[in-house]
């Protein structure tokens, strides 16, 4: 049985981001569910530790128990077979955002992937913010380098425009452009996307917090807001 994706716009941390992170909690098995904090895309200019806390004071706002943030911030402990024992071990695996191209990067043919992979098989919410939604598609856009790059593929035929409201929508021109057979993911800051919807996992998606997701093929928009449900496995015919 697999688990669960939960995808965010980024601005997490505050709002009505309790909607979708209070039900990915409920589908890790409930308060007691260990959760795992990754903030390996913060890293880069030394903000892991503060954005790790971050995660930990959100979630404990949440009522989650058992928390922590893993010290997986470069290739050499995302092989570190400690923190790949504990990611195994984890119910919610919630990635922070950042250096989108960065932690593409680190994940990229890991033993901390292949952990997150396995876990996510046997029922384990994997979720990620910004960046962290980002890398989890086959393709996203990394700012850094200004090149679409392959990603861990988690999302299939997908490309994640996080901060939708904000700055995102402007790389959609682009990414339609770069990424025509692609199905383009918008999704405004604030906002989640979980596959829980009533058509099942990966198919059935459900729109949670304060904005809109917006579905891009070829182009053209499609809205859906927060309270609605969509049909989308995201191949593109």
């Amino acid at each position: 049985m697999t688990g669960y994706i939960l995808l965010e716009g980024g601005a997490e941390f505050g709002g009505l981001m309790s909607e979708p992170d209070c039900r990915a909690i409920e589908l890790a098995g409930g308060p007691d569910a260990l959760i795992s904090i990754i903030p390996t895309a913060a890293a880069p200019d030394n903000n892991h530790q503060r954005a790790g806390r971050n995660g930990l004071n959100w979630f404990k706002s949440l009522s989650a128990q058992r928390l922590e943030v893993l010290p997986l911030i470069d290739q050499a402990s995302a092989n570190d077979p400690e923190i790949v024992a504990r990611l195994s071990q984890s119910r919610l695996i919630y990635m922070l955002g950042g250096f989108t191209g960065y932690l593409g990067q680190v994940l990229t043919n890991s033993a901390s992937w292949q952990a997150m992979l396995k876990a996510y098989e046997a029922g384990t919410v994997i979720a990620g913010s910004s960046a962290g939604a980002m890398v989890l598609c086959q393709y996203y856009y990394d700012p850094g380098s200004a090149k679409v790059v392959q990603g861990l593929g988690l999302v299939p035929n997908a490309c994640v425009l996080p901060h939708h409201n904000t700055f995102g929508k402007g790389w959609a021109k682009l990414m339609t452009v770069n990424l025509p057979d692609a199905v383009l993911i918008g999704i405004d800051e604030r906002t989640g996307m979980l596959d829980d919807g009533d058509a099942g996992r990966k198919i059935g998606w459900h729109v949670y917090g304060e904005g809109s997701v917006t579905i891009y093929r070829n182009g053209e928009p499609t809205i859906y807001k927060a309270g609605e449900s969509f049909n989308d496995d995201f191949i593109t015919l």
